[in-house]
């Protein structure tokens, strides 16, 4: 049987488009194309500065004609405030509703989450997202119905330290700890899932297309297998230069993982050296989803 666990964040981001314009407002902005996005559906998004570097990376759920925009918390007034900037003459409601928002996540560390969890209770929204590494289940909504949703899947409430871990691991990015506003899609590979070539126009599109036409990008976020610890802004050296540097690490039974900017130069599977305050430790850098070899 899988080994299963759930989370429950509160406050979880979440900001609301509404009106008249509501559609085509987002459509006309995000990197993903809303077209084809059927009511209770949703996909991931990105909203990037008009040079397109990242703004926010969210996922847009269609709910009742409208859509909710859920990310990290640290991310969502942000959000409000960025698409409330480029409203302009257009029937749309922004409302940052985070302050009742929840999350409820169902994590599967070893196979896939087993069927029979509950169905999405009324008010909420319901994600999957399975990739190597990585399956999961969620709920975003109200706060009362998301942890009663929790309650009814029978899981144990995980350790948030091991969802971080599995996390890193699978080379997931996170918002406002691996993600900034300096960074391009390619370079976390957030153009796979996130980004339609084909909608047509949106915030930032021009840079986006031009490197997935014909250039390329400096570095890559990449999966980092230490062998021993590290931190968060630990400097990664490679040939005796400066390459890039951790953003997430994380212990595990089997090791620590971590998640880093590197230049693009270090192929998969190089290995580097993470210089901590203990001395330098030996790292692979891995191949593997994150990978674009």
């Amino acid at each position: 049987m899988s080994d299963v666990a759930g989370f429950l964040t509160r406050p979880w981001g979440r900001v609301t488009v509404s009106g008249p314009d509501g559609t085509s407002f987002l459509q006309a902005l995000v990197s993903q194309d809303l077209g084809a996005v059927a009511d209770g559906g949703s996909v991931p998004c990105l909203l990037l500065h008009p040079q397109g570097k990242l703004d926010v990376a969210f996922r847009a759920h269609r709910v009742d004609g409208g859509w909710w925009c859920t990310t990290e918390p640290t991310a969502a007034a942000r959000l409000a405030a960025s698409l409330t900037r480029f409203r302009i003459r257009v029937q749309a409601d922004i409302v940052d509703a985070t302050a009742d928002t929840a999350r409820a996540e169902v994590v599967a560390f070893t196979g896939p989450v087993p069927g029979g969890l509950p169905g999405c209770p009324d008010g909420c929204v319901t994600a999957a997202d399975v990739r190597p590494g990585w399956t999961s289940t969620e709920i975003v909504g109200p706060v009362a119905p998301v942890q009663a949703w929790l309650a009814a899947t029978g899981t144990v409430v995980g350790d948030d330290g091991r969802r971080e871990a599995l996390r890193i691991a699978a080379g997931l990015p996170r918002q406002d700890v691996d993600l900034d506003d300096s960074v391009i899609p390619q370079e976390a590979f957030l153009e796979r899932d996130a980004v339609s070539f084909t909608k047509g126009c949106f915030l930032g599109q021009e840079l986006v297309c031009r490197i997935d036409a014909r250039g390329h990008v400096n570095r890559f976020l990449r999966r980092l297998a230490p062998s021993g610890p590290v931190a968060v802004g630990d400097e990664i050296r490679f040939d005796d230069r400066t390459v890039g540097a951790v953003t997430s690490a994380a212990e595990r039974d089997d090791g620590w993982v971590a998640l880093g900017w590197v230049r693009r130069e270090v192929v998969p599977p190089a290995t580097v050296e993470v210089v901590t305050d203990g001395g330098p430790v030996p790292t692979v850098v891995a191949v593997g989803p994150d990978s674009d070899e």
